[in-house]
């Protein structure tokens, strides 16, 4: 995956950058999908909280290639998340109107540690009207990162390949780069690497993969 070598005008993390305030049960999740990611990658560090799991994300981006990162991040979420458990969602709940919206509600509930604020949005899927998307006011990975292709590699890409294989349903992340929102819309297959709009933007004039390389594409 090549990032487009133009930076893009602004940054949108400069301005208005929000003060997240994690409770226990925050805490908790993001140690453990941080200490995942440390095992997958081999990389440990000895930050805490939410600034842990981006410094993993960020040494990992810097010593791996694009496709070693999606393998490492899929390799730390099937060791986070037991199996067992979305072997039976996947049995109970196969994919339909109910499962997409189930699954929505359950990410805006349960994951807003990892992205931030979310919340349902109705579009219309096959023709009928669906409750399947979970739109991302401002994305926290990304907001923090400053980085499109950490956001890809590491993020978006990997997730929505653990989610179909997990779950059953496919899952396509659409990230809006200049307001760092994102959309991931249940029941809707991702497009192909190659053809997938996202992978072909800029990264932000202060990123600090970027920066680090001397290079504007920060997938190398």
């Amino acid at each position: 995956m090549n990032i487009a070598t133009d930076t893009r005008p602004a940054d949108a993390a400069v301005e208005g950058k929000r003060v997240y305030k994690d409770n226990w049960f925050d805490r908790i999740a993001i140690n453990h999908l941080s200490q995942n990611v440390q095992a997958a990658t081999g990389l440990r560090n000895n930050k805490s909280g939410y600034e842990s799991l981006v410094k993993a994300a960020t040494v990992a981006s810097r010593k791996f290639n694009p496709a070693k990162q999606r393998e490492l991040v899929l390799q730390a979420l099937d060791t986070a998340f037991p199996k067992p458990v979305f072997s039976l969602l996947r049995t109970i709940l196969p994919d339909s109107k109910f499962a997409r919206e189930y699954f929505a509600v359950f990410t805006t509930i349960f994951f807003a540690w990892l992205v931030g604020p979310c919340e349902v949005k109705e579009s219309e899927l096959n023709g009928r009207k669906e409750k399947n998307v979970v739109y991302i006011k401002k994305c926290r990975f990304l907001e923090e990162t400053n980085c499109v292709g950490m956001c890809l590699n590491m993020c978006k890409v990997p997730s929505q390949s653990f989610i179909k294989t997990s779950l059953g349903t496919p899952v396509n992340m659409v990230p809006n780069f200049d307001d760092m929102s994102c959309e991931m819309i249940f029941g809707q297959d991702p497009p192909d690497i190659s053809n997938d709009p996202a992978l072909k933007q800029p990264c932000y004039k202060l990123c600090k993969v970027n920066k680090r390389h001397n290079s504007n594409d920060c997938s190398k």
